[in-house]
């Protein structure tokens, strides 16, 4: 199945910027499936999960803006959930859709949680990928080491050996797919070093998270309490950033999501395999 690519201008406090997506399923298909990645991954981490679905639906995976193919922001004090969920409602207007599913890994997992939450909104359906309102001091501190010195590499095959050791927690995987995980998220810079495809500007908003934490987990709670639409929460079964026991609770206060946990895995699921993808696919389109 082919995969098509799009880009969208959208607006930010100093001024516009392009947000790129990729899209699988025929484009005429009212059904729309949003696809949301983490920190600092891109949109080529739903590949599997999009051609599992394109038969249902129209899949849209963004590259978060600061990442992968988008623009970077020219304020980076501006990378955060408020400039994400704004640009994910330009995304919707440009898609022509009223209603959308939603599967957000991690950050995109948190950015569908607030826009799940607001009165009137476009998601009726929610996976929220071993991410919560709970987002735990460990989770934040083993980030920031790798997040603010990305190091730069002198081939493709340095910087997959790299992203195996900074990514094991996502479980194991395949020779084909961990270049996968490292080929869409990298990109060979004008000297011809491999480096990261995200802005590093992005450690500002994170930093300021963590010290707006004040060395104590921060809590989301009542953007998840305002969810209304039926929630699917995955968690790996050893993440750091979202406890067994925070999943517990969002499985009985809120929209009380049905909870499946992933065995052998931490933070996250890739959702690259047939037995992540089953529960997902059922959810959706129960």
């Amino acid at each position: 199945m082919e995969m098509r690519e799009g880009k969208v201008k959208c607006l930010s406090a100093a001024g516009f910027h392009h947000m790129a997506y990729v899209e699988w399923g025929d484009a005429a298909n009212p059904k729309v499936l949003v696809c949301v990645h983490g920190l600092t991954r891109c949109a080529r981490d739903f590949d599997f999960l999009a051609q599992a679905l394109a038969d249902d639906y129209r899949v849209v995976c963004p590259d978060v803006v600061g990442r992968g193919r988008s623009d970077w922001l020219r304020n980076k004090s501006l990378y955060g959930l408020e400039q994400y969920c704004a640009d994910m409602t330009t995304l919707l207007a440009r898609l022509n859709v009223e209603t959308v599913h939603w599967v957000g890994t991690s950050m995109g997992g948190l950015i569908g949680m607030v826009m799940a939450s607001q009165p009137e909104s476009p998601i009726t359906r929610l996976v929220l990928n071993d991410v919560g309102p709970m987002i735990t001091v460990a989770s934040l501190v083993r980030i920031g080491e790798y997040l603010g010195n990305a190091p730069r590499f002198d081939s493709i095959e340095q910087a997959e050996a790299f992203v195996r050791v900074v990514s094991a927690p996502f479980g194991r995987f395949s020779d084909a797919q961990w270049r996968h995980l490292t080929v869409h998220v990298t990109r060979t810079a004008a000297d011809g070093k491999v480096e990261f495809a995200y802005d590093p500007g992005i450690v500002v908003h994170f930093r300021e998270l963590q010290e707006s934490g004040g060395g104590k987990d921060i809590e989301l709670w009542p953007f998840y309490d305002g969810i209304g639409c039926p929630t699917l929460l995955l968690r790996g079964e050893t993440s750091d950033l979202l406890t067994h026991d925070a999943a517990l609770q969002m499985s009985r206060r809120g929209p009380r999501a049905t909870l499946v946990e992933v065995p052998g895995v931490g933070h996250a699921p890739m959702l690259m395999d047939d037995s992540q993808v089953a529960p997902v696919r059922g959810f959706l389109l129960a």
